[in-house]
């Protein structure tokens, strides 16, 4: 059931214009300090992971890895995306009090 709600909020943010997708845009984003949110699929490279959650830290913007390529590109309609930025600070807060009181892992 999360995971069912956190793929419809991800789904209105694109329809919405407040998304980004990939690494690159994702990253430029963030330095200009439009990003919310980041969720990075579970099954990105390791390195993708490492290197978004140090980029995170460094602009102090909270980080999920959660759900799967296809499940983000399903819910998006972007082919194989791993990485999705919210640039919506009430999407990404919805998204974060859904995580939280779900408090289950989200595979």
């Amino acid at each position: 059931m999360t995971k069912g709600k956190i793929l419809g909020l991800l789904g209105l943010a694109t329809r919405a214009g407040k998304a980004v997708f990939g690494a690159e845009a994702t990253q430029e984003d963030i330095q200009k300090k439009k990003v919310k949110l980041v969720i990075v699929a579970n099954d990105a490279a390791d390195r993708t992971k490492k290197n978004f959650q140090q980029l995170c830290n460094e602009n102090k913007i909270p980080m999920k890895i959660l759900l799967t390529i296809n499940e983000i590109s399903n819910s998006t309609g972007k082919e194989n995306k791993a990485i999705i930025g919210i640039k919506d600070i009430n999407f990404s807060k919805e998204i974060l009090r859904i995580i939280d009181d779900g408090g289950e892992i989200i595979g």
